[in-house]
């Protein structure tokens, strides 16, 4: 089976890959853009991209639903564990590490990263992930423009997922300049219209990245599907 990658709203992913369901960032309760419920939604593994509420989210509940593997960064990986979870997987920036659905290296974000009791989130991070079919991801997650993006697309890209909404990460534009360094085969937006303050005009954002780019704009509806 392809890999496909469902948008949950926000900046929740659902990616399925060879039957293995690898869930990003879930933040569904409180959201009022969430397509699903937390006891909806399949997980193998949870990647987390930073202690912030509406992205550590649901993924203490839902771990202990469905037994999933969390990854993220190592002061995260303490805290979960301080909540009772065992199957916790900590790395740190530039590391990679082989799961049974393929490679996860975290890359830089330039962000924020406390969780929600005040505790140190360590540093948020992104995700380069590497397939077993081949199939290349790269999660943005919550950060500003960098030009290191470049370096990340060097190693190839078939789906960049940005995020456009402004105010607390990349706006339109810089998200814009961050596909012409990434040279991604398509690109998804996220982390915007979750709020009044990130509202954005995904449709125009996409119309720029055809007109600027080589990259294939892929515009989710929250609980659609796309083929990577």
């Amino acid at each position: 089976m392809a890999t496909r990658v469902r948008w949950l709203g926000h900046a929740a992913l659902l990616l399925e890959s060879d039957g293995t369901h690898v869930l990003i960032d879930p933040f569904l309760t409180d959201n009022p853009k969430a397509a699903v419920k937390p006891d909806e939604v399949a997980a193998d593994f949870i990647l987390v991209s930073h202690g912030h509420g509406d992205h550590v989210g649901d993924t203490l509940a839902i771990a202990r639903r469905t037994g999933a593997t969390v990854v993220c960064n190592y002061e995260i990986s303490l805290w979960l564990q301080k909540q009772g979870l065992q199957k916790v997987h900590g790395q740190q920036h530039g590391g990679s590490h082989r799961f049974p659905f393929g490679r996860v290296k975290l890359t830089l974000a330039f962000h924020g990263s406390m969780l929600p009791d005040g505790s140190n989130g360590g540093n948020p991070c992104g995700f380069y992930i590497t397939f077993n079919d081949g199939t290349r991801v790269y999660d943005a997650a919550d950060t500003g423009l960098f030009g290191d993006m470049r370096l990340i697309g060097e190693e190839g890209v078939d789906l960049a997922i940005l995020p456009i909404g402004d105010n607390y990460t990349m706006g339109p534009d810089d998200a814009l300049r961050a596909v012409k360094l990434i040279q991604p085969r398509k690109v998804l937006p996220i982390h915007y219209n979750t709020w009044d303050v990130i509202a954005q005009d995904a449709a125009a954002w996409a119309q720029q990245v055809r007109q600027q780019t080589q990259a294939t704009p892929v515009v989710l509806k929250p609980g659609e599907w796309a083929e990577v």
